[in-house]
């Protein structure tokens, strides 16, 4: 909870009455297969902004629905969320804001966060889209005055799963909607077989880098940039021409023309912008030099369409706080301490990876905003892939090992792959979404195995001897959300969706999302430590 005068002293989760009523209700849940019987199940749907997200497959009914949602009241939530876009400092170990919703601009007549904070943003986002464009149009040239054809983005963390997410997301809708002669690659690790992979097919004359770091000191991603530097040099860029193939993003302009790039190529960052909340900043650069500026923009318009949503809309409808409330039901009364992301587009495969850094850094906390210990479990362990080979791998364990690991499966209606063959693979992906999910949750309990077999034409006792290993429990919740198509809004208001949901998640426990001192500790010790080498 956001601490400011006007709210009254704060109280852990575990001790308001909607928690000790949801604590009650836990031990009386249906089996699924009984609530899925429900002809009004129907119901539990809500959408926004081209997403609709279905819950009907999760472990809950309307009572526990309404004490999730007494539970949100008496949190909060709603209040919190409207200090964030005040612009207040809500991270308060930092006492600083969390003004990401500000890179996506409003329609407001006046933004709650002020006009020179607005004046800021739309100034930085015209420089950094018109240099994506201007590098699009081959207007960027290298050393040796030929066109700049590949983009080699440096960073780690929030500076590369960002980034890389979008670019991968948005590969299919841009080869059909643009043309571009520019590719973009990324570079996150330091283990130097990762850089010379990547730099192994280019060609240093007409190769740029984008190094991002928002303090122009992340050790990983600043001996990327010297290697990058001594590649450019043994290709035969000239010293003086070095800052021709260097792009910088920062909120440390002056380390990073002191260390040799030009003006005109850095991007300013602010520190009100985290890093795993940072895509929509200049740290997009190699997405809008991917897209477009235009395109960039339809980004930032689906995420403003989720934002408007979410201080909208009323709780029962509010797809950010729904999914945090179901999410913080699977954990903290249903015991499931991990949470699986199973896309069924080829276009979402980093979205795992992605949300493993926004959820778990963020909301990864044993320690209440007053400094209190917590005492239940806050972020869940996210992990996942594509469902479609899932399917043919850890879904065995969904199906019949002793974990409860509740899912969300993400779909794509529309497919629009310019092939012969691809209306029919879509409906067999969909297909396979459907019948996984529904089989998770109704399982098959051995009465209806044992028919199963028997109609098989199998003997009795083979039957009893395979019933045990041919049923399953089945219970397993689930949401699916359903995007429209995938494009650039249609991705950013998802992306924005899981930005609230966490920090609807921290309101909840009572914990801060937006400052990552675990993180810190193995930087501190990397820079202050003699540490000991094997061999």
């Amino acid at each position: 909870m956001v601490m400011t005068p006007s709210m009254p002293p704060f109280t852990p989760p575990s001790q308001r009455p909607a928690w000790r009523s949801l604590t009650a209700l836990a031990g009386s849940v249906p089996h699924l297969r009984e609530l899925l019987k429900d002809p009004q199940r129907h119901q539990f749907q809500a959408s926004a902004a081209g997403l609709t997200l279905d819950y009907t497959h999760q472990a809950v009914d309307t009572r526990i629905l309404q004490q999730l949602c007494v539970l949100a009241e008496d949190s909060q939530l709603m209040p919190q969320a409207q200090a964030m876009f005040r612009g207040e400092p809500i991270n308060l170990t930092e006492q600083r804001p969390a003004l990401h919703v500000a890179l996506r601009g409003s329609h407001l007549p006046q933004a709650p966060w002020g006009d020179d904070i607005s004046q800021q943003v739309r100034v930085e986002l015209t420089r950094f889209t018109a240099f994506a464009d201007q590098v699009r149009a081959g207007g960027q040239r290298g050393f040796s005055h030929t066109p700049i054809t590949d983009i080699v983005n440096l960073g780690i963390g929030g500076s590369d799963l960002g980034p890389r997410l979008a670019v991968d997301a948005l590969a299919p809708w841009a080869a059909l909607q643009t043309r571009n002669q520019v590719r973009v690659h990324f570079v996150s690790n330091l283990d130097a077989w990762n850089l010379h992979a990547t730099l192994s097919s280019l060609n240093p004359s007409t190769t740029a880098f984008i190094v991002q770091s928002k303090s122009f000191t992340t050790p990983e991603t600043l001996m990327l940039a010297a290697s990058a530097r001594h590649w450019l040099l043994a290709g035969g860029c000239p010293a003086d021409q070095l800052s021709r193939h260097l792009i910088a993003v920062t909120a440390r302009a002056d380390l990073a023309q002191a260390a040799g790039y030009a003006a005109d190529h850095t991007f300013h960052l602010w520190d009100w912008v985290g890093g795993r909340y940072s895509l929509w900043s200049a740290i997009g650069l190699p997405l809008a030099i991917s897209l477009g500026g235009k395109a960039f923009e339809a980004l930032l318009h689906g995420a403003r369409a989720m934002d408007e949503h979410f201080l909208s809309a009323p709780t029962a409808h509010n797809l950010p706080v729904l999914m945090a409330l179901l999410g913080l039901w699977n954990i903290n009364f249903m015991g499931s301490p991990t949470h699986l992301v199973a896309p069924y587009a080829m276009s979402l495969a980093r979205l795992p990876p992605y949300l493993q850094q926004l959820e778990m850094e963020s909301n990864g906390k044993r320690t209440h905003i007053d400094g209190s210990t917590v005492d239940c479990q806050t972020a869940p362990v996210v992990w996942g892939g594509l469902g479609i080979e899932g399917q043919h791998a850890y879904f065995q364990l969904l199906h019949q090992g002793r974990h409860r690991v509740p899912v969300d499966f993400i779909g794509v209606r529309h497919d629009p792959t310019p092939t012969a063959w691809a209306p029919e693979q879509h409906r067999v992906v969909v297909d396979n979404l459907v019948a996984q999910r529904l089989a998770l949750a109704q399982g098959r309990d051995s009465t209806r195995t044992h028919q199963l077999l028997r109609a098989q034409g199998m003997d009795e006792s083979t039957v009893t001897r395979m019933v045990p290993h041919r049923t399953y429990p089945g219970n397993t919740p689930s949401s699916l959300l359903w995007l429209d198509e995938m494009t650039p809004h249609h991705l950013g208001a998802l992306i924005a969706l899981y930005e609230h949901k966490v920090f609807c998640q921290a309101a909840l426990w009572g914990i801060c999302a937006f400052d990552q001192w675990g993180v810190e500790l193995g930087k501190t010790l990397l820079n202050s430590a003699k540490l000991p080498h094997s061999g």
